[in-house]
């Protein structure tokens, strides 16, 4: 599930700011009720850390950081791929979207 928000005009800002939509604690377990494997959000984080927590404790893929500003909704395919980087619990990753008919 890729979440475009609000967020998507921050991306024209050059400073970051704090005032952006996310999950809360309540939010991800909601998402991880409904079975959700994958969640995107277009801003750097996807929620506070009790959404971390809780996403990344039942193995849902947080990606962060998503330029969403072009995308129509829809249904797509995700492509996310990420750099293998050795002790981290993070990556960079290239993610591309094919529109699905």
């Amino acid at each position: 599930m890729l979440l475009r928000t609000r967020n998507s005009h921050l991306w024209a800002r050059d400073d970051f700011t704090r005032d952006f939509v996310r999950l809360n604690g309540g939010g991800a377990r909601w998402l991880v009720e409904r079975g959700v494997g994958l969640i995107g959000i277009d801003y750097l984080s996807i929620g506070d850390g009790d959404a971390h927590r809780v996403l990344l404790g039942a193995g849902v893929v947080p990606v962060e950081g998503l330029d969403l500003r072009a995308v129509e909704p829809g249904r797509y395919e995700l492509l996310c791929l990420p750099l293998k980087l050795v002790g981290a619990d993070a990556a960079p990753a290239r993610v591309l979207l094919r529109r699905l008919a």
